[in-house]
This record gives structure tokens, C-alpha cells and sequence, in this order.
């Protein structure tokens, strides 16, 4: 792992090898998460967390997620679209960031992702966190679980609490760490931060809820 370019293949094979060893490491010592990053770094790539989620509910995560996030979309958009009040309005400024009539699926899905926590009635400000590339660490430090997405302080956006698709990094927080970063958007950061919680630290969610 510590190569500039590091040999997918045999990461995997290894991976494959160790996986009764880590999950009984996970499991009964439910070490740190930063323990983890630095015991197993293979572990926080985005090819081994589908593998590592596939190796334990023999189950597609990407596939899944996005096979079933797209199915439910159109009645999301239109569950959206019927609120009124202060949640209605939210969700109408959240809408405001997708080009109709020609949608691009990666609007939609951050849509769906953003706009379920509000018609939910949480406040998902601390779990999906925006902030400029100047505030990073200060927005860092009040972050203990989610996904945080950085924006340029010259982007054309209105501020940081508007949808930004093409963000400077999109990264994964575990227990107040940046565990992945550079994610090619927050749909995926989402997909990917579901896939750690199996093969991390289940409890994780328990203490985020």
C-alpha cells in the first residue's frame, strides 16, 4: 500500500486471505478506527470496501445502492415536490440545483441523499458537511461521522450550504478522521460510507444516530 502504484490484484488476494483475521480483530477487540486505517490502509480504498462488504453479505454494494436509490428516485422527487411549510421549502431549494427537464443522475441522486433527512425531520448538517477549502479543518473538527464535501472559495455557488457537484474533494469521516477523500461524488461518498460501516465498525451508526 505504501507504493505509488500498488498491485490491485495481489491487495486483493491478500485481502481475501486475512478476512477471517480481521473480521474476528473487528468484531472482538473493536479496535479504533484510526488502528484500522493503519493496520489495514488496503481496507479504506474504494475497491476493497466493495469487496470487503461483498465478502460479507455476498452482496453487490454499489450495484445495489444505486440499482435501488434510481428505482425510488422519481417518487422521492415527487414526494419533494408535495410537502409545504418550512420543509416544503427546503426541499424546493434543494430541487433549485437540478436541470430540468434534462436532469443529470448525479443531481438527482444528491437530491434524493440530501432531501431524505429533511423530510425525516433530522438535521443532517453535521453528517453531510460543506465548507470552503479556508474553513476545512475548523469544519473537520465538528464532524465525527459523514461525509464532507469542500468547495473553493471561488466557486460560483452562492455559499456552502448550496448543492456543488464538482466540489475539490469530497471525503469519508469516521470518529472525527478523514479515512477516504477524493471521492468522484457525493452519491458515491454516501455509497462507500454505508459499505465502511459494515466492514469498519458497526456500532458506528449507533453513536452518529
Amino acid at each position: 500500500m505504501k507504493k505509488k502504484t500498488p498491485n490491485g490484484t495481489l491487495i486483493s488476494q491478500m485481502m481475501d486471505q486475512t478476512f477471517p483475521l480481521r473480521r474476528r480483530e473487528i468484531v472482538k477487540k473493536e479496535p479504533a478506527v484510526q488502528n484500522m486505517v493503519e493496520r489495514w490502509p488496503a481496507l479504506f480504498t474504494e475497491r476493497q470496501v466493495f469487496a470487503e462488504f461483498n465478502r460479507i453479505t455476498s452482496r453487490n454494494l454499489e450495484a445495489d445502492f444505486f440499482e435501488a436509490l434510481d428505482q425510488h428516485t422519481p417518487g422521492f422527487i415527487q414526494l419533494f415536490k408535495s410537502r409545504k411549510g418550512s420543509v416544503g421549502q427546503k426541499l424546493t431549494e434543494l430541487m433549485q440545483s437540478i436541470n430540468w427537464p434534462t436532469p443529470d443522475v448525479t443531481e438527482q441522486r444528491s437530491v434524493v441523499l440530501k432531501g431524505i433527512p429533511i423530510v425525516l425531520g433530522d438535521d443532517s448538517r453535521d453528517f453531510f458537511k460543506t465548507c470552503f477549502d479556508t474553513t476545512r479543518d475548523e469544519a473537520l473538527s465538528s464532524v465525527t461521522f459523514g461525509v464532507l464535501t469542500v468547495l473553493s472559495e471561488d466557486s460560483p455557488q452562492e455559499g456552502p450550504s448550496s448543492m456543488q457537484l464538482e466540489p475539490i474533494s469530497t471525503d469519508i469521516v469516521l470518529e472525527g478522521g478523514i479515512v477516504m477523500e477524493n471521492i468522484k461524488n457525493f452519491p458515491q461518498a454516501v455509497c462507500l460510507l454505508f459499505g465502511l460501516i459494515y466492514s469498519c465498525k458497526k456500532k458506528i451508526i449507533c453513536k452518529a444516530l
